[in-house]
């Protein structure tokens, strides 16, 4: 396996920035024209992009990013929900409320029992898409106690309601380890470097195995070559500059395209949240402002133009709506940080990070001023489809098997279905407890508000797993 240092040259990655501090408006108008062919961004280019301050080019350069994502993305939005298991740690992140030396931190390690009641609220919010969270150390049974608590997820059944897709974030693991994981069914692993500076990372990551920054940076090489081929990347921004982190997250998502055929399904984007007792957190090394925010957003849509972009629970209301805007896809809502924090709402003394403020999925759905409303599909192809293999496909084939392509999107029948599927669980349930009732709904619908819950019951049974 590749080592890390062969592939991510921090000096060369610098230069690369170094250069780009002077450029032309004609360049970047250059760079716009091509990414708007939604051809990507090489080092070079987004480099250049970063320098970007005069207002007029970075109407352009949002501009581009916007008409980037309304062509490959349209209005669509995955809505998915965290689900911290444990705060169990044995690292010292000096950012994070889960590490070990913390004693301000309540310790929590859910049950089974625990984890189907969490995951029964989920369902009865409307959830079917979850990312199972954990913190770098387990109770006596080890890792199993991941795999068991993924089971106990996908078996939980609430009425027509159950969990489709459990994605997961938890510490790097061993190849067979990854095997085991894929053998559950997951959807994604997703896993962040934090930062790609080294020296940065040394320093706040004194002690634990996150230590090891090679073994963390060479985790997605070996879920890989495990068969894990769903993997999602991601920078904890504020930690170094951000302008450096963007190009290696790009250098990142590119090895492992050119080694394993295959880049990430999804890159995340969090900034640094404050923490209970972590100074660090509340005084960031590198803050980065909400102008900066929005600019690293829209250069990462025109560089990967076919990768999710995931926002952070951290964000606020107003800065999720801005970044949807300009190139992100998937987005939680309702969330909760903590350990049981769904069937405890009140207690926040388990969380791993404060919020922005949290939506719930019913308003997301309800209230959001752009698109139509959560997505159709958003994972790969079923075994036994009889399809190429996942990683022969180029970036727009697994595109168009993972989500509605534009062509699709604009056949007649669709808006209507987005539609069907986009009704608030308020709206069904009124529906069904009041079958007799023949009025006009705010969503211009004229027809029996019970035959249309009715129909999008029976639409969203038969959908495919996968969803």
């Amino acid at each position: 396996m590749t080592s890390p240092s062969a592939w991510l040259d921090e000096a060369r990655l610098q230069a690369v920035l170094d250069r780009a501090a002077a450029t032309d408006a004609a360049r970047v108008r250059a760079i716009l024209d091509r990414a708007r062919s939604l051809a990507g961004l090489d080092l070079e280019e987004a480099a250049v992009l970063t320098a970007v301050s005069d207002p007029a080019l970075l109407a352009e350069l949002f501009a581009a990013a916007r008409a980037v994502k309304q062509e490959i993305y349209g209005s669509r939005l995955v809505l998915f929900a965290p689900l911290y298991i444990s705060n169990l740690c044995a690292n010292e992140c000096l950012y994070c409320a889960f590490r070990a030396s913390n004693t301000a931190l309540r310790r929590r390690c859910l049950t089974p029992a625990e984890i189907r009641r969490e995951v029964e609220i989920l369902v009865e919010q409307g959830h079917k898409r979850l990312l199972l969270v954990a913190g770098e150390s387990y109770p006596p049974q080890g890792f199993d106690y991941v795999l068991e608590a993924i089971a106990t997820v996908y078996a939980v059944r609430r009425g027509r309601g159950e969990i489709r897709r459990v994605n997961v974030n938890v510490a790097p693991l061993e190849i067979e380890e990854f095997r085991r994981l894929k053998a559950a069914r997951i959807g994604t692993y997703q896993l962040f470097q934090e930062t790609y500076r080294r020296a940065a990372y040394a320093r706040l990551h004194p002690a634990g195995r996150k230590a090891d920054y090679d073994w963390r940076l060479s985790a997605m090489d070996r879920a890989l070559a495990a068969g894990l081929d769903d993997v999602g990347i991601g920078v904890l921004f504020g930690l170094a500059d951000w302008r450096f982190e963007l190009l290696a997250l790009l250098r990142h998502s590119a090895h492992l395209e050119q080694t394993h055929g295959v880049g990430p399904h999804t890159v995340s984007v969090p900034r640094l949240e404050p923490a209970t007792g972590s100074e660090v957190s509340r005084r960031p090394p590198a803050p980065v402002s909400d102008a900066d925010f929005r600019k690293l957003i829209a250069i990462l849509r025109l560089a990967v133009p076919y990768t999710g972009i995931i926002l952070s629970t951290r964000e606020t209301p107003a800065m999720r709506r801005e970044a949807f805007a300009l190139g992100v896809s998937q987005i939680s809502a309702g969330s909760r940080t903590n350990p049981g924090g769904y069937a405890d709402a009140d207690r926040q003394d388990a969380a791993q990070f404060s919020l922005g403020g949290s939506v719930s999925r019913k308003r997301y759905v309800r209230y959001l001023e752009v698109g139509l409303g959560s997505s159709l599909r958003t994972s790969g192809p079923q075994e036994g489809s009889g399809t190429r293999n996942w990683a022969d496909r180029s970036p727009s084939e697994r595109f168009r098997e993972t989500s509605w392509s534009p062509e699709i999107l604009r056949h007649p029948w669709v808006p209507f279905s987005v539609r069907i599927l986009s009704v608030p669980d308020w709206f069904t349930k009124a529906a069904s407890q009041n079958p007799a009732t023949e009025k006009s709904t705010s969503r211009g619908f004229s027809s029996s508000a019970s035959a249309v819950a009715s129909m999008v019951n029976n639409i969203s049974s038969d959908l495919p797993s996968s969803l």
